[in-house]
């Protein structure tokens, strides 16, 4: 009995998962290829593994044939009686062959097919057993680090992470154990197959799944994922049972639950808000540590004006428009962030400029006919199309004509009030177009501790942080029908 051959299949079946059958048919399969290389590519090769024993039969069958065309896999009648002396056209002879008369080369060939097999059925199992896992979170010990990237083992594989998906400033070691989540699995890829990340959003989200039993338990839901890794995220959250707070849950008691994550991310700055279905009050929210003022919502553009105090508007914006620029992300809308005084100014100049339809002097009938339609002020009046006016009941072309030379030459008499000086930009590019901060930035400072939930982490905001008041925020998409946002963002910041 043949032990070392049983033993190195059942080693490779448990360390490679690999199916026992088929390391059996891979062996037959290597020392069939290693007979025909010295018998002719075309022989008929036969090989036996036994599995209770571990002993190799090889043997080569030849056809009778009265011609022989190829000797790989035929003899002549005159060969076959040498051998078999009642032989006959058609017949198949067998011919033990010993597995020594092929030496090493019959071994090494063995060995390459096997090996190249397992090869294949290793990457096949892990792709199956990984495509279905993209988007969960794993734990595994780091085995390599070359060149910033890290080889994971995993349980029955390797993967891979990144530089680009490791948090900024984050060292692994070899031997630390390193928790990511899947986010690709590449089949063609000549290394580890497994792509994970650490700064993807869902790792943030399996995370909190991971310490916050009731987001596991599906009673709480993380809405909506935005971060900047190493520097602050925001998650917005929703509890499907009213008895249940959903930023408590997930702060936990004096913010033991968002702490360890906040570890794990090696301080980066959480923000959890309450998400909300009224789209200003969940920007509003999102917006904390700022207290919101006022909000317009412009449907058209699915966008947001959003009003703050003076001094919240540094804050609002945030470091380098981070805090505007996640809450774009977080809440999918655009946001132009504005001070009330220059949302003062802005309504005075267009109060000034508000120049009605009656000062055109176009007659008591043409002029009511204007307003019916909605035109109201001069300003519409350039911007509506010629055969729009002309649509109006009772305006002809020619007086449509003559309504929009008129409207123009009024405009050109009385140029419009302009701003001394222009107010500093509130708006900033998409979520889309909004770069990565700084190597070097700082996270933006979490809100007032009041706005965190009793058993919240203590949340100690500071303005200091924030950027200045003409730093330029980010943009948001919004979808709202009313402008009475609560007066303060509400959540909780670790």
């Amino acid at each position: 009995m043949n032990y070392e051959i049983l033993d190195a299949l059942s080693q490779i079946t448990r360390e490679k998962s690999v199916d026992r059958q088929l390391l059996v048919e891979t062996l037959e399969a290597g020392l069939a290829s290693a007979v025909r290389k010295k018998h002719g590519a075309t022989a008929d090769v036969e090989v036996k593994f036994s599995n209770d024993t571990g002993s190799i039969a090889v043997a080569l069958r030849k056809t009778v044939v009265e011609v022989v065309d190829d000797a790989a896999f035929q003899m002549s009648l005159e060969e076959a009686r040498r051998t078999k002396t009642n032989a006959q056209v058609g017949d198949v002879l067998t011919f033990a062959l010993p597995i020594a008369e092929f030496g090493r080369n019959a071994i090494q060939t063995a060995k390459q097919v096997l090996i190249q097999r397992v090869r294949e059925a290793e990457r096949e199992r892990v792709f199956r057993e990984y495509s279905d896992k993209i988007g969960t979170l794993v734990r595994g010990v780091v085995q390599q680090v070359d060149r910033g990237n890290v080889i994971v083992k995993l349980d029955h594989s390797e993967g891979f992470l990144p530089a680009r998906e490791q948090i900024p400033r984050s060292y692994h070691r070899q031997g630390d154990y390193v928790r990511a989540v899947v986010i690709n699995v590449d089949k063609s890829a000549k290394g580890p197959q497994v792509i994970l990340s650490r700064t993807h959003p869902d790792f943030l989200k399996r995370l909190f799944e991971s310490e916050v039993p009731e987001i596991a338990e599906g009673i709480v839901e993380a809405k909506a994922v935005a971060r900047e890794a190493g520097f602050r995220s925001k998650i917005s959250v929703y509890s499907t049972d009213p008895r249940v707070d959903a930023v408590g849950s997930c702060v936990g008691l004096k913010g033991s639950r968002v702490q360890s994550i906040v570890r794990e991310l090696g301080g980066e700055r959480i923000d959890i808000v309450p998400w909300s279905q009224d789209p200003s009050v969940f920007v509003s929210r999102a917006l904390s540590p700022a207290k919101v003022m006022d909000v317009r919502v412009h449907e058209a553009d699915k966008a947001m004006v959003v009003i703050v105090a003076d001094d919240q508007l540094s804050l609002a914006i945030g470091k380098g428009g981070q805090n505007a620029r996640l809450a774009a992300r977080l809440t999918g809308w655009k946001i132009d962030l504005t001070s009330k005084s220059d949302e003062k100014k802005r309504q005075e100049l267009e109060r000034i400029n508000r120049i009605e339809v009656e000062k055109l002097e176009l007659g008591e009938a043409t002029t009511e006919k204007l307003i019916s339609a909605g035109i109201e002020t001069v300003h519409e009046l350039t911007a509506t199309p010629l055969e729009k006016l002309v649509e109006i009941p009772g305006i002809g072309e020619k007086t449509a004509e003559k309504i929009l030379a008129a409207a123009q030459e009024y405009l050109a008499a009385h140029p419009p009030v302009t701003a001394e000086a222009p107010a500093p930009p509130s708006a900033a590019s998409t979520p889309e177009m909004a770069s990565e901060p700084a190597a070097d930035a700082a996270p933006a400072d979490a809100a007032p501790a009041d706005a965190a939930p009793a058993d919240a982490a203590p949340a100690d905001a500071a303005p200091a942080d924030a950027a200045p008041a003409d730093t330029t925020p980010a943009e948001v998409t919004a979808h709202n029908t009313e402008a009475d946002a609560p007066a303060g963002g509400e959540g909780a910041h670790a």
